[in-house]
């Protein structure tokens, strides 16, 4: 009862060839190795300042509604 789990099976018959990149997982368990694409970097970057962007002109357009709502 203690110690580590058993190491998982292959259940593949003889004759079959091993299994395909990324059907075997290569490294420790519960390491998650994901390659960095810049292109979607640069995607979010760019959501990103369009969505800050957006927010400042929400806020400049509330503030000029409060400065000439009628009293």
């Amino acid at each position: 009862m203690g110690g580590h789990p058993p190491q998982p099976r292959q259940h593949r018959p003889p004759d079959r060839p091993p299994a395909r990149p990324g059907v075997e997982h290569e490294g420790p368990p519960g390491v998650v190795t994901a390659e960095k694409d810049p292109h979607n970097e640069r995607q979010m970057w760019w959501w990103l300042a369009y969505f800050l962007f957006g927010i400042h002109i929400v806020a400049f357009v509330m503030i000029y509604a409060m400065a000439h709502a009628p009293k």
